[in-house]
């Protein structure tokens, strides 16, 4: 009896193996849930340029905004589990506006298959050009004896920035009042003209600007500085003990693809990040690559998942 029920097993393993010796053998589409020139994207081009040589087929980006990121996820989970439609799961999608959006059109633990970290990276608090304040524990000291008064612009209503920046006022005590935006480069343009005050933002976005010295940088959100401005401390080492609001970019595919498919893409992803490409980029930006296993990917996922609703709650953010 024994032997019998292993023999369905073996079958299936050597199935799955079978598809992956052949796998890919044509055109994989990477679904970005982003509009094309966001930070994901970038990623996603900069991936799939990578990935396309390391697979020896083309991977297409296919950038699929809306729904508050859940359109794009939404294709990921409906499409077949066989390795051809991949997607890019940003902190944002998988870790933040499930715990905002009311109805999910997917279960994120039971639809998707992690399969690789691209990309860590943080966010940068920079404050306007017009703000007389030139340090985080200046920013802290403001924004107290001006109750109400700052403004906090984010990129959209649940983004990383946004609810960054709710642990930021959770944590010191300040009242900063939100200003959502379509899209972060119009938040970042009112931010170095003064209509806003400060501002959380990925570095991908913003780096070049505080580079050049448009807004006045105090800090980055990580758990350790930022290769790309290492004179700039974290938020936590410059006056808010504890705090962490790292982000992160993976690659995700459907529920159910073949293990062995998973693993060829996890190790092409590995390798991918390695390429002189990905080490420049990283250089400019202060982010860094990712890596590691799908195991890996998921356990970041339900961490940073746990933190954000708790956040999430206490500010009462919903759609």
């Amino acid at each position: 009896m024994r032997k019998l029920f292993l023999i369905p097993i073996l079958l299936i393993c050597m199935v799955g193996a079978a598809f992956a010796a052949d796998y890919p053998d044509h055109p994989i589409r990477l679904i970005v849930p982003q509009a094309a020139g966001s930070a994901t994207d970038n990623a996603a081009r900069l991936l799939a340029a990578v990935l396309s040589q390391e697979l020896q087929q083309q991977v297409i980006v296919d950038d699929r905004p809306g729904g508050a990121l859940t359109l794009g996820l939404d294709l990921v989970a409906k499409s077949e589990p066989d390795g051809y439609t991949i997607g890019m799961g940003p902190i944002g999608a998988l870790a933040i506006t499930r715990h905002i959006v009311k109805k999910l059109p997917y279960n994120i633990e039971r639809d998707f298959q992690p399969i690789a970290l691209v990309t860590r990276g943080h966010l940068l608090l920079a404050v306007s050009p017009t703000l007389p304040v030139k340090s985080v524990k200046e920013l802290i000291a403001y924004a107290k004896a001006h109750p109400g008064k700052l403004s906090n612009a984010s990129s959209s209503n649940g983004s990383p920035g946004h609810v960054g920046a709710e642990l930021f006022k959770f944590m010191t005590g300040t009242n900063i009042v939100h200003v959502p935006y379509r899209g972060g480069a119009l938040a970042i343009q009112d931010l170095i003209a003064g209509r806003v005050d400060l501002m959380f933002e990925s570095l991908q976005s913003i780096a070049p600007i505080a580079h050049a010295g448009k807004v006045h940088a105090l800090g980055v959100s990580g758990l350790k500085r930022s290769p790309a401005f290492p004179d700039l401390p974290t938020i936590a080492e410059a006056g808010v003990p504890g705090y962490a609001a790292p982000t992160w970019t993976g690659v995700i595919a459907p529920a159910g693809v073949p293990r062995p498919i998973v693993d060829k893409l996890n190790a092409a992803i590995n390798k991918a990040l390695t390429a002189p490409a990905f080490k420049e980029k990283f250089a400019k930006t202060g982010d860094e690559a990712g890596g590691g296993t799908p195991e890996e990917f998921a356990a970041t996922i339900k961490a940073d998942s746990a933190k954000w609703a708790d956040v999430i709650k206490r500010a009462d953010i919903h759609f």
